[in-house]
């Protein structure tokens, strides 16, 4: 396992790609529906953020938001998203499948990472929800994925580093440990020297203003929270070259 530092943006739309890439990242999960955590993208934005940048894309295999209990239509969404994203030539994909008492769905995760490979694997923060953190890491383990991306079972990195640490020393060179959820500039250094990680999840966006010079703001496209129709969140290459740096000099 590499001692270099690795960084990972969160990303949903291909400015955002292309601006991770700028900031020097080495590689991004791409998804849609940040909001509820991260859900499969189209195959337009995969394909076309494959042809604007040459960083490592992986993408995640979410049909959609709320919990992780699949039915057995969801499950084969999910069989199909990855076999045609991997035609498409991804690097990797993102998943994470649950039982109804809160385990490791081994079965049928084990279903999923055989059709992707030999792309890799992340097992994504559904094993934050998990009922027992130990075992989960365990049978994560055994399913043979590379990377495990988790917040330490709280809301966020900080709050959950101390379970973190613990996963690292546990996982040792069986899997990489990926802290992610809450990671800032602020608080990264901290995260890398209490954790022992070597690979990190971030978002790093920031607001962009629409160009739309007409705006009905009595009409809103969303429901009940009513997210801004005049402002998007996209990856600023700015704050990922700070968050390079920083991994940079902890090395």
């Amino acid at each position: 396992m590499s001692d270099t530092p690795i960084l990972e943006i969160c990303i949903d739309s291909v400015a955002s790609a292309i601006a991770a890439e700028q900031g020097g990242a080495a590689r991004v999960e791409l998804c849609q529906n940040l909001f509820e955590g991260g859900t499969t993208p189209s195959m337009g934005t995969v394909y076309h953020a494959l042809q604007r940048v040459g960083i490592k894309v992986n993408v995640i295999i979410r049909p959609r938001g709320g919990d992780f209990l699949y039915s057995e239509d969801e499950f084969a969404v999910m069989q199909h998203d990855i076999v045609t994203l991997k035609e498409m030539g991804i690097n990797g994909v993102v998943i994470g499948m649950l039982n109804a008492d809160g385990t490791i769905d081994i079965e049928r995760s084990s279903q999923l990472i055989e059709l992707a490979r030999p792309l890799e694997v992340t097992y994504h923060r559904a094993f934050d929800v998990t009922a027992d953190p130990f075992r989960g890491l365990n049978d994560i383990i055994g399913l043979g994925v590379e990377r495990l991306l988790t917040s330490g079972q709280e809301p966020s990195v900080l709050e959950g580093v101390e379970l973190i640490a613990e996963l690292v020393r546990r996982a040792g060179d069986d899997i990489i440990i990926m802290p992610g959820a809450g990671i800032t500039e602020k608080n990264l250094p901290r995260i890398i020297r209490e954790t022992g990680a070597k690979e990190f999840h971030v978002t790093g966006s920031a607001p962009v203003q629409s160009k739309m010079e007409f705006r009905n703001e009595r009409c809103f496209m969303g429901k009940a929270l009513y997210p801004p129709e005049f402002s998007l969140k996209v990856t600023n290459p700015d704050k990922i070259r700070t968050y390079c740096g920083i991994l940079a000099g902890s090395n």
